[in-house]
C-alpha cells in the first residue's frame, strides 16, 4: 500500500524526487516552520511532502475523533484533504495560522464525507482517560460535582455522540486536539466569543447525558 505522501504525490500527477542527506541538511524541513513550509512548496511541489508528513497522524486521529470509524474510510478522507490542501496552497492567507487552516478543511471533509455517505459519526471517538479527567475536571467546568478519576470512556463517547454536533465540535478541539480559543474560531469560523459560549453549553449537554454508570463519584 502506497504510503500517503505518495498516494497523495500519484493523485497529484508528479514523482517523488529522493532528497539526499545533504540536500535535507541544506532544506532543513524540521527547522521550517509551517508557513516556511508553504512557501518552499510554492515553488518545489516535492516540500508538500513534508506538510503531508507533519499532519498525516495528527489529522487521522482529529478525523477519527470527529466520527469516521473505518480506517479506510480515514485515509479517503485524509487523501481528499491533502489534495484540496496542495491545490488551494495559493489561496492560503499567510497572517492565519497555517495548523488552524488545514483543520479547518479537514473539519469540512469530514462533514462531507457523513453526507456523501449519509451517515452519523460513529463512536470512538477519545480513548484516553488522562485526556478524559483532563476534560471533567477543566477549569472551565460547570458542574458543582468533582470528579472522580475512574472514568467509563464508553460512556463518554456514547454521550458525545448524542449532543449537538456544534458542542461536540468545540469539545473535541479544545479538550482533545488542545486548541485555543482563537485557533476554534478560525477552524470552526465563528467568532472568539462563541467558542467560550458553545463550550459551557457543551459541557452542561454532556454532563446531562451522563448517566450514573459513566462517572463514579
Amino acid at each position: 500500500m502506497h504510503s500517503m505522501r505518495n498516494r497523495c504525490f500519484i493523485l497529484l500527477g508528479f514523482v517523488p524526487v529522493f532528497r539526499y542527506p545533504q540536500d535535507m541538511k541544506l532544506a532543513s524541513p524540521p527547522d521550517l516552520n509551517d508557513e516556511e513550509i508553504v512557501a518552499k512548496t510554492l515553488v518545489d511541489k516535492q516540500f508538500f511532502g513534508e506538510i503531508v508528513d507533519r499532519y498525516e497522524a495528527k489529522l487521522k486521529r482529529y478525523v477519527a475523533r470527529l466520527g469516521v470509524r473505518n480506517p479506510e474510510d480515514q485515509l479517503d478522507v485524509l487523501q481528499d484533504v491533502f489534495l484540496k490542501v496542495y491545490k488551494n496552497l495559493n489561496a492560503f492567507d499567510s497572517s492565519l495560522q497555517f495548523s488552524s487552516w488545514i483543520y479547518r478543511i479537514t473539519h469540512n471533509e469530514a462533514i462531507s464525507w457523513y453526507r456523501k455517505k449519509n451517515v452519523r459519526p460513529e463512536g470512538h471517538l477519545i480513548a484516553d482517560s488522562e485526556e478524559l479527567i483532563g476534560f471533567l475536571s477543566a477549569k472551565e467546568d460547570t458542574q458543582d460535582q468533582d470528579f472522580d478519576k475512574t472514568v467509563n470512556a464508553t460512556e463518554v463517547n456514547a454521550a458525545l455522540l448524542k449532543i449537538e454536533a456544534k458542542y461536540r465540535e468545540v469539545i473535541i478541539l479544545r479538550f482533545f486536539e488542545h486548541k485555543e480559543y482563537d485557533e476554534i474560531s478560525d477552524i470552526l469560523k465563528i467568532p472568539v466569543g462563541s467558542v467560550g459560549t458553545l463550550l459551557h453549553r457543551g459541557k452542561k449537554q454532556l454532563a446531562n447525558e451522563l448517566n450514573s454508570e459513566a462517572i463514579r463519584m
